[in-house]
């Protein structure tokens, strides 16, 4: 009896310390209704694909991002190498999104870091490092990581793709730059929440970290209720929308995003999830709607903030 229970004691502890180790939390409605009040320093980004359609340069949306009242700006890293090929200087163009009151909180890119041929393979880390090397230039330390190139064919093992990120990572501690994995739901790889967070476990790496998105939680069909087991901790972004009832979760795509509120989506409980289980980073607004690019880009800009402030509010009072 004694030897059975020494052999409890230790599996206990084992499993304690293995959640703490990897970063994953048991949340509980009771730390969600805490976390209301204790509301945390969460910063509001905007992803520049919310103004895609309006066709303008990075200094404009550094000055609609500014003058809209965000605390960050995530940009496309197409946009800064535009940037840098028209003959500017990136470090000018730091200074003037840090002149302008703005963080570069994240960028995103498109490195095909995941795919099973590994000539392509090493072609996306080459490809990762000129990315990541742009947005140093310009004040930034993190960029998104999709699955770019593995979202079609085959379901890759999981296990495999935790050592592909592992590299990845390695070439961003290099760079300065931490490569945030990106849910896609529409993606035939990474598209659900537990197999993201797999990935993060089992990359072994202290920046491995996780970049959710409403729209894509939704599309790839995991539920809300899995952030409960993830912990904020190891989402420093997180990209804020919402979703109508209609189209259905398998015809939808990007362009029905709407403005958080908006949608569908139970952006209350998820908030307070989050919270709850230490999240304290940026709620980056990431739409592609076709409506909101026939409109005047500050506008857009100020009406995302006001409702992702309205709904975090809603959330924890």
């Amino acid at each position: 009896m004694s030897a059975l229970l020494d052999r409890r004691q230790m599996l206990s502890l084992s499993g304690a310390a293995a959640l703490g180790c990897v970063g994953l939390t048991t949340g509980t409605a009771t730390n969600a209704l805490a976390a209301q009040k204790t509301a945390p320093a969460i910063r509001y980004c905007f992803n520049t694909s919310t103004i895609r359609g309006q066709k303008l340069n990075i200094e404009q949306e550094v000055d609609i991002a500014a003058k809209a009242g965000y605390d960050g700006i995530e940009p496309w890293i197409s946009k800064i190498q535009e940037y840098k090929d028209s003959g500017k200087s990136l470090t000018d163009l730091g200074k003037r999104i840090a002149d302008s009151g703005l963080k570069v909180e994240s960028a995103i890119g498109f490195a095909q870091w995941i795919v099973d041929d590994q000539e392509k393979r090493a072609a996306g880390l080459e490809h990762a490092k000129r990315d990541m090397d742009l947005l140093a230039q310009i004040g930034g330390t993190r960029i998104a990581a999709p699955p770019a190139g593995a979202t079609n064919g085959p379901k890759l093992d999981l296990l495999e793709v935790a050592k592909r990120y592992h590299a990845l990572l390695e070439v961003g501690s290099q760079a300065g730059i931490v490569p945030e994995l990106e849910l896609w739901g529409f993606s035939t790889n990474l598209n659900r929440l537990g197999e993201v967070a797999m990935v993060v476990v089992e990359a072994n790496h202290p920046d491995a970290c996780m970049m959710p998105d409403v729209y894509h939680i939704y599309k790839g069909g995991s539920d809300f209720s899995g952030l409960k087991a993830i912990s904020g901790h190891v989402i420093p972004v997180f990209h804020m929308n919402d979703y109508p009832a209609d189209p259905p979760r398998d015809k939808i795509n990007d362009s029905a995003r709407v403005f958080p509120g908006d949608g569908v989506a139970p952006l209350k409980t998820m908030i307070q999830t989050l919270v709850a289980n230490g999240f304290a980073g940026v709620f980056s607004l990431e739409l592609f709607n076709p409506e909101y690019w026939k409109r005047d880009a500050l506008e857009v800009a100020k009406e995302g903030l006001d409702k992702m402030k309205a709904s975090v509010e809603e959330a924890l009072g």
